[in-house]
């Protein structure tokens, strides 16, 4: 099945062509209308060089006006190979598209609403007959058998035209477009974006990533050295209290003589120590102090090792250390 864009939005334009694979354009007055475009012309010659195929409205009271306006938009340089024009259905219409079909000009007869019509376009040698699904649903209307109708008309007798499924609503239509057979579906550039959406392929991109990085980055590409809350054995807890806050960690390192860590310092154990001895704990010296055997990782590890060490552990913050030294801390959030 062929995908266009429907667009007039030369941004949305350039940015949906870089997928590499759209089989073209599809456009309107309307749109160009509601993007305040003013030089149509100019317009239709830009987009024209801009996608592989252009289809472009060629409008006119009688055939023979829409005939020559598709003559004139072709004397504006477009390639008669790279463009379809767009008549809407109508005796007149049909009629202008065998004329131009005649002369090997591809025609989408569009804004068919019924199975006549599209027999009209078909009989007509219409390239594509473009079934309007959203705004004839809009309307109360079964536009999926419509479709499903003309796809069927055109295995049945043999036509050469393409049923194009338009007015495309949401992700769901392209379903339908595919289930029904259209050969062509032209897609709104906010739904397009949408096809390659679910929830559990984000989730599981997200978990490769995850185990990518645990298993390819050491935690010396993601400690921050900055900031690195270390504090004295010579400090008062007030000390500690500031760099805990300063650093955003609920932690400090606590080091003695040539940054030889001692311990670490948490808000739980500021907290307990508050409860049992008042505001007196912070006057005292982070040397007075009892402290665990920290928990630590050289810099140069893997994250994989990091996460090991949370999980076993149920810490949310290591000191990581380089040669023994304090050089920062790793919190459980580096490793998203």
């Amino acid at each position: 099945m062929e995908l266009y864009l429907d667009s007039a939005d030369i941004n949305e334009i350039e940015e949906a062509f870089k997928l590499g694979f759209l089989a073209g354009l599809t456009t309107t007055p309307t749109f160009m209308h509601r993007h305040g475009i003013t030089d149509i012309d100019g317009t239709i010659v830009k987009l024209s060089k801009m996608v592989p195929v252009l289809q472009v409205e060629a409008l006119g009271e009688t055939a023979e006006e829409i005939y020559k306006e598709a003559q004139r938009l072709l004397g504006l340089g477009l390639e008669k190979e790279k463009t379809v024009f767009k008549i809407p259905v109508s005796m007149e219409g049909v009629k202008a598209c065998h004329m131009l079909t005649s002369e090997g000009i591809k025609v989408n007869i569009h804004l068919v609403y019924t199975l006549q019509q599209a027999y009209m376009a078909m009989n007509a040698g219409a390239t594509y007959v473009c079934v309007l699904v959203g705004r004839w649903q809009d309307q109360g209307h079964d536009s999926l058998t419509l479709v499903e109708q003309c796809v069927e008309a055109v295995d049945r007798f043999g036509y050469d035209s393409k049923i194009m499924f338009s007015s495309v609503r949401h992700p769901e239509h392209v379903r339908n477009a595919i289930e029904l057979g259209a050969h062509t579906c032209t897609v709104p550039w906010k739904v397009m974006k949408l096809l390659t959406e679910n929830n559990f392929t984000t989730v599981g991109t997200e978990q490769f990533f995850e185990h990518t990085k645990l298993m390819t980055v050491t935690v010396n590409q993601v400690v921050n050295r900055s900031n690195n809350p270390v504090v004295s054995v010579e400090d008062t807890m007030n000390e500690a209290i500031f760099k805990m806050t300063e650093s955003g960690f609920g932690c400090v390192s606590v080091v003695k003589g040539d940054n030889e860590l001692v311990g670490v310092f948490t808000d739980g154990d500021l907290r307990r120590l508050v409860a049992n001895d008042g505001k007196i704990a912070l006057q005292k010296k982070m040397g007075e102090l009892e402290y665990k055997s920290p928990i630590t990782i050289e810099s140069s590890n893997l994250l994989n090792e990091a996460s090991t060490i949370f999980h076993k552990t149920g810490v949310d913050t290591i000191v990581v250390t380089e040669n023994s030294k304090v050089i920062g801390m790793l919190d459980i959030q580096d490793l998203n």
